[in-house]
């Protein structure tokens, strides 16, 4: 579905990603681990069109992204949540939810899906009305994933999803994850919380100074020595 080949994007002369080559399969979650620096938010805006890569390709459904605006890459189907919520502060849960469909004209499809999202984040409905910026990190993490889901994406990027949150936010976070990928979406995860990531993960990268160093299945995530000391060392069961 989402096929990453040998992209590169640098700020001024420092390299932040260096051929990077990766994939997402349709159906899947995916997820991206990596220590803070490697790279990985670099990448997502990269996917999301906010940052041009200077070298490589990345296709979504066989279509080159590469040079689309953030609007179009939207209209093709990708949505990103993105690090730190990014709500609209000023906006309430619904003039945010709002905010996710502003691509689409059709009316009842948007107030229909508007109704699926407070189903889904009953706490949601609960302040439909109240500020963005007035609600918890965990609420606003809730807003930000239904803002996207309103423009109706086949495939979902979520920047560290948990970043920030308490242990039981992080664990409702990751049920909401996992039920999203039950009911059939395709889902490009980055994230620290590697206990967490490999409850819902089908397959992984790891990001280090740039480069993948690690791809596999989440069995050999756990059984790769390079991996353990490389990262995965330190992080308790509970992370």
């Amino acid at each position: 579905m989402l096929e990453i080949e040998e992209i590169a994007c640098s700020y001024g002369k420092i390299e932040a990603l260096r051929k990077v080559s990766l994939k997402a399969n349709p159906n899947a979650v995916t997820c991206l681990l990596g220590p803070n620096g490697a790279g990985k938010t670099t990448l997502m805006m990269s996917l999301a069109g906010i940052l041009k890569p200077t070298h490589g390709s990345i296709k979504f459904e066989g279509q080159n992204l590469i040079g689309l605006t953030p609007s179009q890459i939207v209209q093709r189907g990708l949505a990103l949540v993105p690090e730190n919520r990014l709500v609209f502060p000023a906006l309430t849960v619904r003039e945010n939810l709002m905010a996710g469909a502003y691509l689409r004209k059709d009316k009842p499809g948007i107030a229909n899906d508007i109704e699926q999202q407070l189903h889904r984040f009953p706490r949601l409905r609960e302040r439909i009305n109240q500020l963005a910026g007035t609600l918890s990190g965990g609420e606003q993490q809730m807003l930000a994933v239904g803002r996207a889901l309103m423009s109706r994406p086949r495939l979902l990027m979520m920047d560290e999803p948990s970043v920030g949150l308490a242990p039981k936010v992080v664990a409702e976070i990751f049920g909401i994850i996992q039920k999203l990928h039950h009911e059939g979406t395709t889902i490009f995860l980055v994230e620290q919380n590697v206990h967490m990531a490999t409850k819902v993960t089908q397959h992984f990268y790891l990001l280090q100074q740039g480069r993948v160093t690690f791809s596999g299945t989440p069995d050999q995530l756990a059984g790769d020595d390079l991996v353990k000391r490389a990262y995965l060392a330190g992080q308790s069961a509970t992370a």
